[in-house]
């Protein structure tokens, strides 16, 4: 055995404790992410469950081939990367301003109710979100166009107009997650060194200049870093939301690569075309996190690796 070798089973031996307590989490990465990853291969077999992994035909790039030319591959790229700009732009700053007002709060009871009320959504299933989305939109017995109808104007379609079916999901998923987002932003707000503020004050600052000059430039790391991992989900779209929001009237804005996936490749057995579909997406994600890493880095920023 090397010295090397020696050390380096020296220093697990040591912090031996630390070890155990991440092992249940490599022990999840290792049994649901990186062992099933063996399943890829069969996108490139005509796979079939009764002959088995081993024994099923290789087609090579046929899969591939046939979703890339789908009449319905550009729609789908379309609808998803539309919905995923449209939470980029929109969705992924509502946490960061969430956490910068309730960063100024300094009523202590105040600011952990505020904080309370805004988690609360996240514990919710996107099943009753839907549900209070139908509840409250619904053109007939909604209770928004029973107001809107009450002060003498039309009702609107909000649940089955083409041209605001992407601001509704967007719209449902800051109401849900922004509020649990800020969990990570005030953590590394609580990081700033208190005297950037006082020296701030004294050169006099006020609330805003602090944000933008003091705060954000102290989170600035931990905005990239999300960020370089946001871009890496960039083609998944949150199938469950989709699908329970999805009807016949938006399915031309509504069909995203996920819910393909499950209506063709899932319910009709075709494993290995959903396959294929699974590791395009996963390519394109790898390839946006190295790309948006590398720029970060040219930045001066730390990056993801």
């Amino acid at each position: 055995m090397t010295k090397v070798s020696r050390n380096t089973w020296t220093r697990i031996l040591q912090d031996r404790y630390l070890y155990l307590l991440g092992l249940p989490g490599m022990l999840y990465f290792v049994v649901f992410k990186y062992a099933p990853m063996w399943g890829i291969v069969i996108s490139f077999q005509d796979y079939s469950p009764y002959t088995g992994l081993w024994k099923s035909e290789w087609v090579g790039f046929e899969h591939f081939v046939r979703f890339f030319s789908n009449p319905d591959f550009f729609m789908l790229f379309r609808n998803t990367m539309a919905i995923n700009l449209l939470n980029l732009l929109f969705f992924f700053p509502a946490p960061i301003l969430l956490a910068l007002l309730l960063n100024e709060l300094r009523t202590g009871l105040f600011k952990k109710s505020v904080q309370s009320i805004i988690y609360l959504p996240h514990f919710l299933s996107w099943v009753i979100i839907a549900g209070i989305s139908f509840q409250m939109l619904s053109q007939t017995e909604g209770v928004v166009n029973k107001l809107i109808v009450s002060l003498g104007y039309p009702s609107v379609e909000f649940l089955t107009n083409e041209n605001t079916f992407w601001v509704l999901l967007t719209l449902q998923s800051m109401w849900k997650e922004a509020g649990w987002g800020t969990i990570i932003f005030l953590a590394a707000m609580a990081s700033v060194d208190p005297q950037l503020y006082e020296a701030s004050k004294i050169d006099g600052a006020g609330p805003f200049r602090l944000a933008w000059h003091v705060t954000l430039p102290g989170i600035r790391n931990v905005i990239t870093i999300l960020l370089i991992l946001r871009l890496g989900d960039i083609m998944d779209v949150g199938f469950e939301q989709v699908y329970l929001m999805m009807n016949g009237a938006v399915s031309s804005v509504a069909e995203v690569f996920d819910t393909y996936v499950f209506r063709v490749g899932i319910s009709q057995g075709q494993f290995s075309y959903s396959t294929a579909i699974g590791l395009f997406k996963s390519v394109v994600g790898l390839i946006l996190v190295i790309l948006a890493n590398k720029s970060a880095k040219r930045l001066g920023e730390e990056g993801v690796y």
